[in-house]
């Protein structure tokens, strides 16, 4: 069986998304840009598609560290731009995906809005803006938006952070 697989994820800005899970042991690679669905699904969203290592991180901890990371109980005028979603490449995944959803919901107040869509199509984000954080971490929007994230993931899920890939944010943050 294959180790190495992918999901993608959208929720809020893929900035901040990118930024979470490229922080994260087990995941090997992190496209930003825009993925779209079928059906009424096929707008393009801003979303990551996460290459991961099953062996490392598995695709529960990858989801439940993405509703923490994302108003994933909030619905609001921005949702088509920013779907709250997770988007499956396999039937076995979409299945896996709800399940683990629906086992989460216990831990979460109000009701996940969180879809699980099968994935369609991916357009990567232009150049300059891929690696947001990485680039630009002292940025306003970085210290704003992505460092409380980035924060969340260190004090509630600081067993999945590469230290490798953060050590420069434990300083910033």
């Amino acid at each position: 069986m294959d180790r190495k697989t992918k999901v993608a994820l959208g929720g809020g800005c893929h900035w901040c998304t990118e930024a979470v899970f490229q922080s994260l042991k087990g995941v090997e690679k992190v496209e930003q840009g825009y993925v779209s669905s079928v059906g009424e699904n096929q707008e393009f969203s801003e979303a990551v598609v996460v290459h991961f290592n099953t062996e490392e991180i598995t695709l529960e901890t990858l989801i439940e560290i993405h509703l923490h990371t994302h108003k994933s109980n909030s619905n609001h005028s921005m949702r088509n731009k920013y779907r709250s979603a997770v988007y499956t490449f396999s039937s076995e995944q979409e299945n896996n995906s709800k399940k683990i959803i629906e086992n989460l919901q216990k831990g979460f107040d109000d009701k996940i809005i969180t879809k699980v869509f099968p994935f369609l199509e991916f357009k990567a984000s232009r150049e300059a803006i891929q690696n947001y954080y990485q680039k630009n971490p002292n940025k306003p929007f970085c210290e704003t938006f992505i460092n409380p994230k980035l924060q969340l993931l260190l004090d509630k899920f600081s067993n999945y952070v590469d230290d490798k890939k953060v050590e420069h944010l434990i300083i910033s943050i």
